[in-house]
């Protein structure tokens, strides 16, 4: 949700500051803005709607600048159009500024400003912040954004640029992502960015901004402050902060000849799955190691209780790593809505961990979670696949889940990742509390075998496709599963309505005649999750009912299942594993079909409506 990319060097501004929009188009926008520094002034250009249609603005009238800010809107106040679009710049236009988050008291300050004079153009949050900005300066910038932002309540990523200080870029951030490049080889530019991914094909050494901190970048190299540690004798006082190395290289974000990303990432999962594991699994003890765990090693030991919070994807990862974990470890293991946790005042009794499970680790609603358990003395871990990360850094300890970066906007091999580190994690607790050597080794031989069995499910691809064709049509579905597999059945749903508009619902099989019966009809696909598993003839008979009321059924079975071949409408087979293991298995078809009926219906893929890929504000 948003991006942000800046640049200060010696190269013309426009065009790297485009490039880098271009990368973060699959976080959702709908506007995106460019201000430079053009040697008189500020120059801006921005639009509504598509980065295209910036580029035909630029096309048309050109800015040359080699320092410039830029920026893609995701609306929260104000309805998307040019006058919301960032940047945005206060009455005299000498001031421009990019912003990612949320002003809770714009309100007030808007109100102040109004009585000193200022007039506002915007219906959003972020323009308060400009005019703030102009009203503490003096002639310093970073010192005029410092005076402002101890005004503000919210949580903010901003680059600001000024015509009465030129040549400087000034950035700060609370609670959303933002970091700076550093040039590599003897390159001296310097890049902001609120994603790695901006500026990945320039440099891979990037420091992270924390909570509260200022960066200032220009011609002579960047300083690094904290916004609340102001000497007063001897002005600011600078941080020191370690350069860190992205190992994400730029194919990783290419679409490497694949239509969409989503595609692409879908068959990346037999990697995915490998990545999550290795040098993980320890074959001859029948056990793992998650080295990032080894910092609360003691409290692990001691768990009495396990929390898992996250959202949308996430939620559902933690849904499936609940099960894992209870047979597996018979530790009680909990899932919250992490948008909900800190609102219902939570009891956390002693012995407790909790657990934010997050594909960007910058997701708002989590990282309070997350806060709010530590303020409740809770020893807390993070699941995540993005080093250098909020969450990443906010937690006790985590694990990193190694799926590369993931463009696509409905996650795929994220979850699957999240899905499988859950699993290891699930098999390292186990083994601590009594778990068998064997039956350790065997859920080692099932995830190592994991990427082989993913790879016969993803050819699969062309049945997946023809049952898309006859149901692509259909306006509404129904998932059903049971055990491990309802979150999967809530999974599907959910990438079937985030990319291609279909109302669609997830339910345990068992529910369904305790309301969502109603709805079945010739004209309503059910998708059955039905494994060989424990609960299996439950689930046949859950088709039963709805067949008898006419309702048209996809049934998703493992190989060598024949007793539903005359029962149901489409099959399709998915390789058998260990029944814990097996969701990981089962959401692949399910993604794939959700893709191509989405495909079918021209629906964006990569980037559908509304939807952002990471939701930094609640």
């Amino acid at each position: 949700m948003c991006g942000i990319v800046g640049y200060l060097g010696a190269d013309e501004a426009t065009p790297l500051l485009l490039q880098g929009l271009r990368r973060l188009e699959y976080r959702g926008y709908d506007s995106s803005g460019i201000a430079v520094q053009n040697g008189a002034g500020l120059e801006i250009r921005k639009s509504a709607g598509k980065i295209v249609n910036l580029e035909r603005l630029l096309s048309e009238a050109p800015m040359l600048g080699t320092t410039g800010i830029a920026h893609t809107r995701w609306a929260t106040h104000g309805v998307p159009n040019y006058t919301n679009a960032h940047p945005h710049t206060n009455h005299d236009g000498d001031i421009a500024l990019v912003h990612n988050g949320i002003i809770e008291n714009y309100d007030v300050l808007s109100q102040k400003l109004l009585e000193l004079g200022h007039t506002f153009r915007t219906e959003t949050d972020s323009e308060v912040l400009t005019h703030l900005v102009a009203e503490c300066f003096e002639g310093n910038l970073e010192q005029a954004v410092a005076a402002a932002l101890t005004q503000v309540e919210g949580t903010f990523g901003i680059a600001v640029m000024s015509a009465r200080d030129p040549n400087k870029i000034v950035v700060a951030r609370r609670s959303a992502p933002l970091l700076i490049g550093l040039g590599e080889n003897g390159d001296s530019a310097i890049w902001v960015a609120s994603d790695v991914a901006a500026i990945l094909g320039h440099t891979r050494r990037v420091i992270y901004l924390d909570d509260d901190e200022i960066g200032v970048l220009s011609n002579g190299g960047y300083k690094t402050l904290d916004l609340k540690k102001i000497d007063g004798s001897n002005g600011w006082v600078p941080i020191d902060k370690e350069i860190s190395h992205v190992d994400w290289d730029l194919e990783s974000i290419e679409r490497a000849g694949y239509p969409h990303f989503m595609l692409k990432e879908i068959h990346e999962q037999p990697n995915t799955v490998q990545n999550a594991t290795r040098g993980r699994l320890l074959e001859e003890e029948g056990t793992a190691r998650l080295g990032g765990l080894d910092q609360i090693a003691d409290e692990i030991a001691a768990a009495e209780r396990i929390i898992l919070v996250g959202c949308g994807t996430s939620w559902h990862a933690s849904l499936v790593g609940e099960y894992m974990i209870e047979e597996m470890a018979r530790i009680p293991t909990e899932v919250e809505y992490a948008s909900e946790f800190r609102y219902r005042s939570p009891i956390i009794p002693p012995n407790t961990l909790v657990g934010g499970i997050s594909q960007s680790g910058e997701t708002a609603d989590t990282l309070a979670a997350i806060q709010e358990a530590k303020r409740l003395g809770a020893s807390t871990f993070g699941v995540v696949n993005v080093v250098g990360s909020t969450l990443a850094r906010e937690t006790d300890a985590g694990v990193y889940t190694h799926a590369g970066p993931e463009i696509g906007v409905a996650s795929t091999k994220a979850f699957v990742a999240q899905v499988t580190a859950l699993a290891v994690f699930g098999l390292m607790l186990a083994r601590r509390r009594g778990m068998s050597l064997e039956e350790g080794q065997e859920i080692i031989h099932a995830l190592q075998e994991l990427p082989r069995l993913m790879d016969e499910v993803l050819n699969t691809d062309s049945h997946i496709i023809s049952i898309a064709r006859e149901f692509g049509e259909s306006s509404n579905f129904l998932y059903l599963g049971r055990g491990p597999n309802f979150p999967i059945a809530l999974e599907g749903a959910l990438k079937l309505k985030e990319i291609s508009y279909i109302h669609a619902e997830g339910y345990p099989a068992a529910e369904m005649k305790h309301g969502p019966i109603a709805l079945i009809d010739d004209d309503m696909p059910v998708v059955f999750v039905a494994p060989q598993d424990a609960v299996y003839k439950k689930v046949v008979l859950n088709i039963d009912e709805v067949k008898t009321r006419g309702g048209r059924v996809i049934a998703l079975v493992t190989n060598g299942d024949e007793s539903l071949d005359d029962k149901v409408d489409h099959l399709i087979r998915v390789p058998k594993t260990l029944p814990l293991l097996q969701p990981i298995l089962n959401s692949v078809p399910l993604q794939l079909l959700a893709y191509h009926i989405a495909v079918l219906r021209n629906c964006d893929v990569d980037q559908p409506r509304n939807l952002a890929k990471s939701v930094t504000v609640e």
